[in-house]
């Protein structure tokens, strides 16, 4: 009785891990877009360029986002 409710409640905190894991990567993502949209507009503002350099950096931050989650779940899966 007792090895099966140590089993559950492993069971449990691997559910919790995971999804804290997981969670976080997503946290990570729009962080990296978020700052790349930002420097996009501070960078349009400071050079009087009108949409160029946040379109620019949106989608490479994308990408970059898209890199790092990548990598994470890698790591996570080994």
């Amino acid at each position: 009785m007792q090895r099966e409710m140590k089993k559950i409640n492993q069971d449990d905190k691997n559910k919790a891990n995971n999804f804290i894991r997981y969670s976080s990567i997503g946290f990570q993502m729009m962080a990296i877009i978020g700052l790349g949209v930002w420097g996009g507009i501070e960078a349009d503002e400071a050079l009087k360029t009108s949409p160029l350099f946040t379109v620019l950096l949106s989608i490479i931050s994308v990408g970059a986002a898209i890199y790092h989650a990548i990598k994470d779940f890698i790591k996570l899966n080994k």
